[in-house]
Formats: structure tokens, sequence, C-alpha cells
């Protein structure tokens, strides 16, 4: 079963996936439109900035078990058989913020969703776009990161080709090979910039 696979090394820090996420779970499905809805649809995934200022897209791992689900007080939270996904029904959740508390990632937020009633707020997170999957799509997060910091795989696939990426990084004829083009320079200019802001 194909999962959203995130690598941090790759991001650039555009937040386009914060954009396509929004406009996903807006009612319209078009940005346009979309920043004039009420309620203001809102990302389920957000980029950090690390130590270098790199981004990093934080979303929901979809554990298992999964804390939040074992935390959900009035048991709005459950898991979908077929797709392997945590969800939140936006009917039985009650505000009260166990399942953020529980949540080791952060990736909990609360506010007020299309998909709860008119002024309720209610905790949203990644639903890992199951309305897109249906639909033949890849997550919106996915489609739109053209620097490949997600990718929609099967994991047994995404594991291996990081491990192949180790094991060329650290291979005796490795020397000046990079395992992504570009990103190493990327890295390295922010570290760059970083230590003069130091000084």
């Amino acid at each position: 079963m194909k999962k959203v696979m995130v690598h941090p090394e790759r991001c650039v820090g555009c937040m386009q996936c914060m954009a396509a996420c929004a406009t996903a779970h807006s009612q319209t499905k078009c940005l346009l439109t979309a920043i004039a809805e009420t309620p203001l649809p809102k990302p389920r995934v957000h980029v950090g900035a690390g130590l270098y200022g790199e981004g990093f897209p934080n979303r929901c791992r979809h554990c298992d078990p999964a804390p939040c689900l074992l935390a959900c007080l009035p048991g709005a939270i459950s898991r979908h058989r077929d797709t392997d996904t945590v969800i939140i029904n936006p009917d039985i959740c009650i505000n009260c913020a166990s399942c953020a508390m529980a949540c080791p990632f952060g990736v909990i937020r609360y506010h007020q969703d299309m998909t709860a009633a008119p002024g309720k707020t209610v905790a949203v997170k990644c639903d890992n776009c199951m309305a897109r999957q249906r639909a033949g799509l890849n997550p919106a997060c996915v489609e739109i990161c053209k620097s490949g910091a997600l990718t929609f795989e099967e994991p047994a696939a995404g594991l291996k080709r990081k491990t192949d990426e180790v094991a060329r990084s650290v291979s005796v004829c490795a020397e000046g090979l990079p395992s992504a083009p570009g990103f190493a320079l990327l890295n390295a200019v922010k570290k760059a910039q970083a230590g003069l802001s130091k000084m």
C-alpha cells in the first residue's frame, strides 16, 4: 500500500505543499476562490525551519499504534482499514486536545473546518487526501512538490532507495559524488549564511 514518504534533505522550504494541501481541503478546490471561503481552509502539512534555515515538511505519520487514537476520549479518531489512514470524525470531536498532547510530532491543529458543523472548532490533521486517492490522484502535497521531498510510494521501495543512497555516499569510490545534486550546495550555502550571521 502506497504511503507519503518524507525526504527532509530534499526540502527547499517553498511551502507549496501547504498551499496545495489547504486548496485540496477547501470547498471549491481552487486556490483563487479558496482564499475567500469561510471557514478559510488551512493546511494539514506544516513546513518548519531547521538549524540552518532548511525546510522540513511535517505531516501525520499515521502511526501504528497511533498515540492520538489511543488518547481520544470520545472516540473521534479511527483507522481507515483500506488505506491505513488515521482519520478524525469532526462530528464526534469535542476539541479536548488529548490527541494533540499525545502526538509526538505536533501535527494536530484546532480550527474550524468545512467538514465540521459551522462555527465548531475541531481537531484537524492529514487525511492522506483520501478523496483525491479515490479519484485516482496522488495526495496534493506530493503532486505539487517539485524537489522530491514528498513522494507517494510503497514504503519498501522508498526505504530501499534511501538505503542505496546512503550506501553510495559511504562507498570507497564515492568521493565527490553528491547523492542529490543541488541540495548539497543549497545546504552548504545555508550553513555558510548561518555562520556569517553569528559573527
